[in-house]
């Protein structure tokens, strides 16, 4: 099976220099958790990316990354 992306973390994350480590501590959530998100060997629960959303304070969708056409 493919691995595909299916969020943008790791790049939010980088276009707001923030690092995995802060949004770890922000959200009170392991940093390998927040490392497998950003990794996309895992996904955040909706509720999590809405958490995520405010804290890096931009729209949800920026989020998410392209669909496949």
């Amino acid at each position: 099976m493919e691995n595909r992306n299916i969020n943008r973390l790791k790049v939010v994350l980088a276009e707001k220099r923030r690092t995995n480590k802060w949004l770890a501590e922000q959200l009170d959530k392991d940093p390998a958790t927040v490392s497998k998100w950003c990794t996309n060997s895992a996904q955040p629960g909706v509720e999590t990316l809405v958490r995520i959303a405010k804290l890096l304070e931009v729209e949800i969708g920026e989020l998410f990354a392209n669909p496949l056409p």
